[in-house]
């Protein structure tokens, strides 16, 4: 007779087994590095942008507000789709929706270096939103699934990459913008990010929910599977979204305003040794800068497990709003501005994990992709903040925009700990089927 053996009660901490269906690249942490690898090629989308500001403005003669509208459309077109991709995403799996994305990325920085005009400028950001909006939520919402139990660690590695990407190409991204010009740098850059993105996503797989997750690492804490319908009525998640729009506000004002912020705290044109090296301040900044964004993500993560997500929110958000201010008052001097600017983006780069990871500790991991996008549109809303920040600094400075930034900080992480863990815990506690009266 032959018995089967019985299936341990602890296997090794990190093991998966999959279905039998499974193929070469079912394993969940090699789908995890191609997600990753196709966020590193997405990032210079978002965090290389300010580089081209100033050459364009100067290139062109368009008002910087006119430029920067383009960044705005560019990351309302990411978020606003993000619910529909992440439908898509959750039917049919993260191949097509990628691969897409990635052609879709690739010609908008293609369609950016043959601009003219603004309305050009324009179409190639509505198409460069679409493409990041499939690329990026895509890898986050996978992610998801695939790590159940440990879901801010698998955000925060994904979102890592797009912080990270830019980190590592930021000196040959402006080294080609200085020797070729800016258009030239856009063309380049947009075939390579884009085409390996588009072969990279030809090797995702449809996440398989584990059969068992072996060890003594339990899954954290989940609420009922709630379906986007169900999950927008909810206090809760507006009250997850309102969070969302205030850390952001300050994160994605320097992301795109830093260029003009240096400029206008005249440390643009100043040198700061580093390493043996003297290099330009905003050079050096965006290169530090995108890596504490990049390594603060899985890190962050890795504490909201830990600790829990709100607990992390009031720490990480009350040390944003002090580099904020610390770059109101000291960022006039090419040191404290690098030093600070670094100290915003190791602060801000969480939001990238923490909400995903929160978003599938409250509203289940079945519509992950969909309900995160929805989650995901407030920073399309938050950007709207970047041209209008511009503006405001012309009456009231620089100064003003990040102070108010700062105050919006520290009322996040308040929010969080005060407001949003018991609404969570109560949400967490009904059912999804639960109907009142």
């Amino acid at each position: 007779m032959n018995i089967a053996s019985p299936r341990p009660e602890h296997a090794p901490a990190d093991s998966v087994r999959l279905n039998k269906h499974a193929g070469t690249f079912s394993n969940r942490w090699m789908q995890l590095a191609f997600g990753v690898l196709c966020t590193v090629m997405l990032s210079n989308m978002q965090y290389g942008w300010t580089l081209f500001v100033n050459p364009m403005h100067d290139a062109m003669h368009w008002p910087n507000a006119s430029i920067q509208l383009a960044f705005t459309i560019m990351i309302m077109f990411n978020t606003w789709l993000s619910p529909f991709e992440g439908w898509l995403v959750d039917r049919y799996g993260p191949r097509p929706v990628v691969m897409f994305g990635g052609a879709m990325a690739g010609l908008s920085w293609v369609m950016n270096a043959r601009a003219q005009s603004l309305p050009g400028l324009y179409a190639a950001a509505v198409v460069g939103g679409i493409g990041v909006g499939c690329v990026f939520g895509t890898c986050m919402g996978t992610a998801l699934k695939w790590f159940p139990d440990r879901r801010g660690l698998a955000a925060g590695t994904i979102a890592a990459g797009f912080g990270l990407g830019a980190a590592i190409t930021v000196i040959p991204l402006a080294a080609s913008i200085h020797e070729t010009g800016y258009r030239d740098t856009f063309w380049l850059f947009g075939l390579i990010q884009g085409a390996t993105i588009f072969l990279t996503g030809a090797l995702l797989v449809k996440p398989r929910p584990p059969l068992a997750i072996a060890g003594s690492r339990a899954q954290r804490p989940q609420g009922p599977e709630r379906a986007p319908s169900k999950v927008i009525v909810t206090g809760t998640f507006w009250m997850i979204y309102l969070i969302y729009l205030m850390i952001a506000f300050g994160g994605m004002v320097v992301t795109a305003q830093l260029g003009p912020i240096a400029r206008d705290f005249h440390v643009d044109k100043s040198f700061v040794a580093f390493a043996g090296f003297s290099l330009p301040v905003l050079t050096l900044t965006l290169s530090v800068d995108n890596f504490a964004n990049g390594i603060t993500r899985p890190l962050c993560g890795f504490l909201s497990d830990r600790i829990g997500r709100e607990n992390t929110m009031l720490l990480v958000f009350s040390l944003e709003a002090a580099a904020l201010a610390g770059m109101a008052v000291f960022g006039r001097h090419p040191v404290a501005f690098v030093i600070f600017a670094a100290w915003i983006f190791l602060c801000w780069g969480e939001v990238f994990s923490i909400f995903p990871a929160i978003c599938g500790d409250t509203f289940g991991i079945g519509n992950a992709a969909a309900n995160n996008g929805m989650l995901y549109t407030a920073k399309g809303v938050s950007s709207a903040a970047v041209p209008l920040a511009g503006l405001l600094a012309v009456s009231g400075g620089w100064t003003t925009v990040l102070l108010t930034a700062a105050i919006a900080s520290l009322l996040a992480g308040v929010l969080a700990k005060v407001t949003l863990a018991p609404m969570r815990r109560y949400l967490m506690a009904i059912p999804s089927n639960y109907k009142a009266g």
